[in-house]
C-alpha cells in the first residue's frame, strides 16, 4: 500500500484541485475531508458554522477524520484540520503532510467568497489574519513544504510528486 498524501493550507490554497490532479497522476484515490464532512452532517460547511458555530464545527471536522482511514489515498483537508492536534496526529499515521503555502497577497486574489466559504474565524478577522493565526501550525506539521504563489496547478502537482520520489 502506497503511502497517503495529506495536503494541508489555507482556504484557497489550491488543495481540492491539487487534490484530484495529484490522485490522478499517483494513480491513487481521492477524498476531500471538507465533503466528507458535509456528507455526514447533511449540511454546508457554512451552514453548519452558521447554524452551530466554529466550536461544533471543528470538533465535527475531528471528530469524522478520525473516525475514517486514509490509507493509500491523496486526502485534501480543511483549512482548519490543523487547529486539532489529535485529527493531524490521526492523518499523519496515514504518510506525509505537504502544506500548500500561499501568501496573503495570492489568498485575497483567489478567494471572492469569504463570507460564504465556510471558513473558520472569529467575527471580523481577515484573512490576513487567519493565515497569520495558523501559519505556524502548518509548518509544524508539515512533511514538506510547496510554495505556490506563482505556479500553475500542474507545477504543483510535479514538485510534490518529485518530493515525494526523493523522500
Amino acid at each position: 500500500m502506497r503511502q497517503s498524501v495529506i495536503l494541508v493550507g489555507m482556504p484557497g490554497a489550491g488543495k481540492s484541485t491539487v487534490g484530484v490532479i495529484l490522485a490522478k497522476a499517483l494513480g491513487m484515490p481521492f477524498i476531500d475531508t471538507d465533503l466528507l464532512i458535509q456528507q455526514k452532517e447533511g449540511a454546508l460547511l457554512q451552514e453548519i458554522i452558521d447554524q452551530k458555530g466554529a466550536a461544533y464545527f471543528m470538533d465535527c471536522e475531528q471528530r469524522h477524520i478520525v473516525e475514517e482511514s486514509f490509507a493509500g489515498q491523496v486526502v485534501a483537508t480543511g483549512g482548519s484540520v490543523v487547529y486539532s492536534a489529535e485529527a493531524m496526529r490521526h492523518l499523519k499515521q496515514f504518510g506525509a503532510v505537504v502544506y500548500l503555502e500561499v501568501s496573503p497577497e495570492e489568498l485575497a486574489r483567489r478567494i471572492k467568497n469569504f463570507e460564504a466559504r465556510g471558513i473558520v474565524r472569529t467575527d471580523g478577522e481577515t484573512l490576513s489574519e487567519i493565515l497569520q493565526r495558523r501559519r505556524k501550525l502548518y509548518e509544524t506539521y508539515q512533511d514538506m513544504t510547496i510554495s505556490c504563489d506563482g505556479l500553475h496547478i500542474e507545477q504543483v502537482v510535479s514538485q510534490i510528486a518529485e518530493q515525494l520520489k526523493n523522500r
